[in-house]
């Protein structure tokens, strides 16, 4: 099984590929175009495969939260899994729109408007504009400049009065 990185250590294409009912597939990195990929090769990917990395889904859980916080190891992998699933699901519906306008590449608008389509319009709002940011630097080939955002805790009345 693939780990999803080819010689050069860089990701593979992704192939969007439509289903016999229409519906979008998306195929295994190492299999032949417009081949479904089976149950049992879903089943074969790992953990760490499926999911985005922990670390990563840690380290912005703790810049949500007070320095004193502590986030428990379940907590942390429910949301890795949650993210995850919503990242597939939000890009499940980019590529049936990509399909549908026989496109192989999913873009910015389509995740924008796979969004707004799925119910989370306030998300894409915001998402337009960084995508409009994005564009404006320069950098859609390499990672945006890293800016930090320190979040303040939230205070509320009942804790002023304590």
């Amino acid at each position: 099984m693939s780990d999803g990185l080819n010689a050069s250590g860089s990701l593979h294409p992704i192939t969007i590929a439509a289903a016999q009912d229409g519906n979008a597939i998306i195929a295994a990195p190492d299999a032949p175009p417009d081949r479904e990929i089976t149950e049992q090769e879903v089943g074969e990917y790992r953990e760490q495969d499926r999911f985005l990395p922990i670390a990563n889904v840690s380290r912005i859980m703790k810049a949500s939260v007070p320095p004193t916080a502590k986030i428990a190891k379940d907590a942390k992998e429910c949301v890795q899994e949650c993210v995850s699933e919503f990242i597939s699901f939000i890009t499940s519906e980019a590529a049936e729109r990509c399909l549908s306008e026989k496109r192989k590449t999913i873009g910015g608008e389509d995740i924008l408007y796979a969004m707004g389509t799925l119910g989370f319009d306030n998300y894409a709002e915001t998402l337009k504009i960084h995508l409009a940011k994005l564009r404006q630097s320069g950098t859609s080939g390499s990672a945006p400049p890293r800016v930090e955002h320190p979040i303040e805790p939230r205070i509320d009345a009942d804790m002023m009065d304590s």
